[in-house]
């Protein structure tokens, strides 16, 4: 029923308007749902990491994904096919629990990723963007170019580039190729909006403690 797959960087899982065929709960992989533009920009409406699945679309009835599910980290996941999703949620009233309580965690956080989008800056979202990702993944260092930063965030490259650059410039983070460190997460928590703190409560990431530890 659950194959275990490796998620490569910048992955797509399933693309938009594709079949909603699979299943996917990541493990120490991080995936987006991704907006895709006619021009082919997308922006990140939410990510998803240990804490759920990809599977809320499917939940709500729909056979065609609208987003596009890509790998923003790379490793690994537990994937099964659609008919065994369903299949569980119709003989296993406790999953089916679980997966309601996870599709209203992740509702939470596309409308709070939504308003944040609109109403703070850059270097807020890309604080709040670097610590969620933290907190997915377990490590202080991200596998994640800018190219992918500055898509999931939806600016050009070079905007991306002077953000980063002013967070390594204050100590916070610690830019190499292809990668991004995190020096110092509670003053990136400082820098971040508070839509940080929301979505690390609801989604059950406030256990962990914003030390320097990785």
């Amino acid at each position: 029923m659950l194959d275990q797959v490796t998620c490569a960087q910048d992955e797509v899982l399933i693309d938009a308007d594709h079949a909603l065929d699979r299943v996917y709960f990541p493990e120490t992989a991080v995936v987006s749902l991704s907006t895709v533009f006619a021009d082919g920009t997308a922006v990140d409406m939410a990510s998803i990491g240990r804490e759920g699945c990809t599977g809320v679309q499917a939940v709500l009835g729909a056979k065609v994904s609208s987003v596009r599910l890509l790998t923003q980290i790379p490793g690994t996941a537990m994937r099964m096919s659609r008919r065994a999703f369903t299949s569980a949620m119709n003989s296993l009233p406790s999953f089916k629990a679980l997966i309601f309580d996870y599709a209203q965690a992740f509702l939470d956080q596309a409308l709070v990723s939504g308003a944040c989008n609109a109403a703070h800056r850059l270097d807020q979202r890309l604080a709040r963007w670097l610590l969620t990702a933290r907190d997915r993944s377990d490590s202080n260092t991200l596998p994640i170019t800018q190219t992918l930063l500055a898509d999931m965030l939806g600016v050009r490259r070079p905007t991306m580039t002077n953000a980063l650059g002013e967070f390594e410039r204050a100590g916070l983070i610690a830019g190499a190729r292809c990668q991004v460190t995190i020096l110092d997460p509670a003053g990136l928590a400082e820098e971040s909006c508070e839509c940080y703190e929301r979505l690390r409560e609801r989604l059950g990431f406030h256990r962990r403690e914003l030390s320097a530890a990785g």
